[in-house]
């Protein structure tokens, strides 16, 4: 059976519009995070948040806007001029835009969709939703579904866009931080929101080859795990089942970096550490590099995953694992590092990607470079 492979990315983030944008600020430790310049909320104080300003919107939707961008540059990197014949569409959100077409109300335009059309026309498409860890079981049904021959590639695509609903809904179990939110460091006080689009191509490596592309990032694995009954976003015995599942999966005989879910809370991170170190403890592997995106662009909620396999994959193409933007004080880690600085990895082979949502949803996927 030939790989599955990720053939395309796009992205468009509070840095701007494609991958290479976002990789080297993330690398250069930047940040995007500060008060809105368009975002209003009756809950909104001026937090610091991650926005999409140096974007042409038109009239449509700042969602629907944001993912036909993301997915324009991940088919133009898949050197595909459209989404082929007979491929399925994923589309990742809090939910669908009207089955009837209708137009979207003022309430509903920053909330619903995004919807498949515009250049998303032309394949199957379907809805899928797993609160924030929605873009990994993308990948993971796509996976599955290109494996099994039903479908000859599968595009993921989604975006967030800072609305009312979404930031009020974290605002009131009081998850954002009042100053811009540092994953992973010991003085962190929650998340802070933002907003874009992201998009991947996914298909397998005989497809790819056949128009003369060399794949080189193969979904080697995924976990993922529905924790009924557990409401939290990071539950420590479901994030380290995720993780093992994914690396069986991928027979990785390393681990050398992790782009984590860290969004900034203080239990969530600290779970997720304690997770990543017990599996990581299991398999005698040391020193290895956790980063997250979140304090650089803020969380994307749905589509977050997109920037997490950006980060990664980039990661295993240079060597590179960047760092946490804002990330002052780690906290204390054994067999894991936490760079404040971009750090070398000699032979960088396999990284993985965590991404947990409210009611119990939970993923990992494991990328290999070939």
């Amino acid at each position: 059976m030939s790989d599955v492979v990720i053939s395309g990315m796009g992205l468009l983030t509070p840095f701007g519009r494609g991958v290479g944008t976002y990789w080297r600020a993330l690398t250069g430790g930047r940040t995007a995070l500060a008060p809105a310049r368009r975002f209003t909320s009756p809950v909104y104080r001026g937090e610091p948040v991650g926005e999409v300003t140096e974007f042409e919107l038109g009239d449509a939707p700042r969602k629907q806007v944001f993912a036909s961008a993301a997915a324009e540059d991940a088919l133009l990197a898949a050197r595909l001029p459209r989404v082929p014949d007979g491929a399925l569409v994923i589309l990742v959100g809090q939910a669908p835009p009207p089955a009837d077409g209708s137009p979207l109300g003022a309430e509903n335009r920053e909330f619903l969709g995004p919807g498949a059309d515009g250049i998303l026309a032309g394949g199957d498409s379907l809805h899928l939703t797993h609160a924030c860890a929605s873009t990994l079981f993308a990948i993971a049904f796509a996976h599955e579904a290109l494996r099994a021959g039903s479908a000859p590639a599968v595009v993921i695509a989604g975006a967030t866009a800072l609305n009312h609903y979404e930031y009020a809904s974290m605002d009131v179990v009081r998850a954002v931080d009042r100053a811009a939110c540092r994953p992973f460091d010991t003085g962190r006080g929650g998340i802070s929101l933002g907003e874009g689009g992201g998009a991947l191509v996914l298909e397998t490596a005989d497809r790819a080859r056949a128009r003369g592309l060399e794949p080189d990032i193969i979904v080697a694995g995924t976990g993922c795990r529905v924790a009924a009954g557990k409401s939290v976003a990071s539950d420590e015995t479901s994030i380290a089942e995720c993780l093992r599942e994914a690396l069986d999966a991928a027979r990785a005989d390393r681990l050398d970096y992790v782009h984590a879910h860290a969004t900034g809370t203080a239990q969530g991170d600290t779970a997720e550490l304690h997770a990543l170190e017990a599996v990581v403890g299991e398999r005698a592997w040391d020193g290895v590099p956790v980063s997250s995106h979140k304090g650089a662009i803020g969380h994307m909620l749905h589509i977050s995953g997109a920037p997490g396999v950006s980060a990664a994959a980039m990661a295993l193409r240079t060597g590179v694992g960047p760092p946490t933007a804002g990330l002052r004080t780690p906290e204390e880690a054994r067999r894991l590092r936490l760079p404040k600085t971009p750090l070398v990895i000699p032979g960088a082979t396999f990284a993985a990607v965590n991404s947990f949502g409210f009611g119990g949803n939970n993923a990992t996927v494991v990328l290999r470079r070939r």
